[in-house]
């Protein structure tokens, strides 16, 4: 409630109208930035708890844990090597684009010196 009745006064001091919306957006993105992050550790933190009280052993626990690290892992390099490869796909893709883009000009250059 306050924040829109200080959006509603008039720009004090000759600040534009723009400065101001400038200021609001900035603080909205601030805003959304700090509740993503604070979801996000709530998450985490949530997720430690619900395997930490898991109705399993320690020894299940730890073996879990253990497991799903591994398999996170795993997706990552996966992931990551699959990024890799579609990288070099693309640059030699480019390469090659280049290259003819390079020639065409070449031969154009030559058909008009005749």
């Amino acid at each position: 409630m306050w924040k829109s009745a200080v959006a509603a006064r008039p720009p004090a001091g000759g600040s534009s109208v723009s400065d101001n919306n400038r200021e609001e957006q900035e603080d909205l993105h601030e805003e959304a930035t700090n509740t993503l992050g604070w979801f996000l550790a709530g998450a985490v933190i949530g997720a430690a708890v619900a395997i930490l009280y898991a109705p399993k052993s320690g020894k299940e626990t730890r073996q879990l844990i253990a497991d799903t690290t591994q398999k996170s892992k795993d997706a990552v390099v996966d992931s990551s090597q699959n990024v890799l490869d579609a990288g070099r796909d693309m640059f030699e893709r480019g390469r090659k684009l280049v290259e003819d883009a390079a020639d065409l000009f070449d031969r154009g250059r030559k058909l008009v010196r005749g």
